[in-house]
């Protein structure tokens, strides 16, 4: 199998999209977000923002890249139940999860208004949307609830009246990079591009450089390192203890993707320690696979298996072999796409399965969860991974 052939990697998209199309759109507003393996849904009614936003951007992008006005409708219609029904008018905020169309949390997080401008940016460049608009809106809101200008970086939460929890965090300032990028893509407002290359200074440079050149994921106010920040809880979903190798390399992969409109051989030099760092801390010699997480000393914290961060590794690995020239890289995304294909990609249903443990088994028949996946990852890795070889639509 040729990982690397950009037909390969259409039809792969392809095949993971089919798995969604059929079973995705709710008639009465929105997408279905929870499905077991074989695509039989479950707990219908549950939505939550991140999975909502991702799943316009999967079809904003799909819909631009194959040229098919069927994926764009789906993104319409997405976009339309994340204004009237995610969006809160009455209180000027995003419900955080909802349950039968009706807000069930309203914590406002900036990890999900980094989604909602990312999908914004998708549906602007694929021309679903005819003017920036909606990226400024979003980018303000963002000013006016998160932003921290003494630290150059975002907060995290913010409860339904208005206080501002005391974490700290560098998982949303991740997303929210790639959502600027996108904006910027999208729109051609260099504000964007500049917010970007802060926060990636920022996390990937200055925070890094506080704990020995990794990223970790847990700050206090004041952005100083939070060592025992979810210790006991290193499985947790969105702020899992340890270092997480995944992030590692999706930093590489934003690094790299900024050094396209901002080349700088600092972003390369960055992004390739950060990669082979976390490839020699969690690459599993004997089963294969990136693990999850790795704690201060470098011992593995949490050793199951992500489908996204094989994903985001993957891209990053092409990335870096574009920018670098060194072939080490392919072979990187090789080893990668190999263990993904024999035991993530699902080839009876489509799509990848979600967590697997260390040995390969899987964790549940639970295929895509409210807030926890829905092949967002899968399909940007392949998007960027053609875009790499000259590809940005058929």
């Amino acid at each position: 199998m040729n990982f690397r052939d950009p037909d390969f990697l259409i039809n792969h998209m392809r095949q993971i999209l089919g798995f969604y199309d059929p079973i995705v759109v709710d008639p009465s507003g929105g997408f279905y977000q929870n499905y077991l393996d074989n695509g039989e849904r479950f707990d219908p009614g549950f939505r939550q923002l991140v999975s909502s936003t991702r799943m316009i951007f999967n079809y904003a992008m799909a819909g631009r890249f194959f040229n098919r006005d069927d994926y764009l409708n789906n993104a319409r219609h997405g976009l339309d139940y994340l204004e009237r029904v995610h969006w809160r008018d009455d209180h000027q905020l995003y419900a955080w999860t909802l349950r039968d169309h009706e807000p069930e949390d309203l914590t406002q997080q900036a990890y999900g208004y980094a989604f909602v401008l990312l999908a914004y940016a998708a549906c602007r460049k694929a021309g679903i949307l005819n003017d920036n608009s909606d990226l400024e809106r979003t980018y303000n809101l963002l000013e006016q609830r998160f932003w921290q200008p003494d630290h150059g970086l975002y907060a995290d939460e913010l409860s339904a009246d208005g206080t501002l929890s005391p974490y700290r965090g560098q998982n949303a300032n991740m997303h929210l990079c790639e959502a600027m990028i996108a904006a910027f893509e999208a729109s051609g407002d260099a504000k964007y591009l500049e917010r970007a290359k802060v926060l990636a200074h920022n996390i990937a440079v200055r925070q890094a450089d506080l704990t020995d050149g990794l990223i970790w994921e847990h700050f206090t106010p004041d952005f100083g390192i939070d060592w025992d920040y979810n210790k006991s809880d290193p499985k947790n979903l969105y702020r899992p203890w340890g270092f997480q190798p995944g992030h590692q390399t999706e930093w590489t992969k934003l690094l790299l993707m900024l050094h396209r409109h901002d080349p700088q051989d600092t972003h390369i030099d960055r992004a390739r320690r950060l990669f082979d760092r976390a490839w020699d801390a969690a690459w599993d010699t004997e089963h294969r696979g990136l693990v999850y997480g790795f704690d201060p000393q470098g011992h593995w914290c949490d050793d199951e298996k992500y489908f996204w961060v094989q994903a985001e590794s993957f891209a990053a690995a092409a990335l870096l072999r574009q920018a670098t020239e060194d072939n080490r890289y392919w072979q990187r995304y090789d080893d990668l796409w190999q263990y993904s294909w024999d035991h993530f990609v699902d080839h009876q249903y489509g799509a990848w399965y979600r967590v697997l443990y260390r040995d390969n088994r899987k964790v549940s028949n639970e295929k895509s969860a409210a807030g926890a996946k829905c092949d967002y990852h899968t399909l940007g890795a392949c998007l960027e991974v053609l875009r790499v070889q000259g590809i940005d639509s058929l």
